[in-house]
């Protein structure tokens, strides 16, 4: 049996299950990102969409309304008190059909009152992941772009799934750039 890190390693490079793929931790000034002990810290990307509530819209998954969000590209992100930001990471993903992905928000931004949703990979999706961020405190909340944001933790089944996210042509396969909320039409 290999051990954690090890495996990890293995899997991405016989499934280019994390691309770019940083082999080892990455911190010094910087929030820590790349392969960890158990898992492996993902970086946030310099592309958000933070939440507003300028035009006084309904927040509703099944009709959500665009202008709830402003567009921000930049190096660091500043979070509204009680409000949050949308996402994706710098690394795209291809998680293989006997593995599900764990999202968990790093400690460093925890402590600060910054909170990642947390959120699964399932077998065979692919793509870019979209990040909910949510600021808690009531005081302006910074994000560091390229920098770690939250941690994956791997979690391999004993035998491969009978559907897999691909299978059932899942709303958010092979995602590009920070997606919004999505429902399956009505067949």
């Amino acid at each position: 049996m290999l051990k954690p890190d090890k495996w990890i390693r293995q899997m991405c490079r016989e499934h280019n299950m994390i691309e770019p793929f940083v082999d080892g931790q990455v911190g010094e000034g910087k929030i820590s990102y790349g392969l960890s002990s158990y898992g492996y810290d993902i970086r946030v990307a310099d592309e958000y969409k933070i939440f507003t509530n300028v035009y006084g819209a309904l927040v509703d998954p099944k009709n959500f309304d665009n202008k709830s969000f402003v567009d921000h590209k930049g190096s660091e992100c500043i979070i509204p008190p009680n409000s949050f930001a949308l996402a994706r990471t710098v690394e795209k993903f291809k998680i293989p059909r006997n593995i599900l992905a764990v999202c968990l928000g790093k400690s460093t931004y925890a402590r600060c009152g910054m909170i990642v949703n947390v959120t699964p990979l399932e077998p065979t999706w692919e793509g870019y992941l979209t990040l909910e961020i949510s600021n808690t405190t009531p005081l302006p909340a910074k994000v560091y772009s390229n920098e770690g944001i939250a941690q994956l933790l791997f979690l391999e089944g004993t035998e491969v799934c009978e559907t897999a996210y691909a299978d059932r042509k899942g709303k958010y396969q092979s995602q590009v750039g920070v997606v919004l909320p999505r429902i399956l039409a009505k067949k």
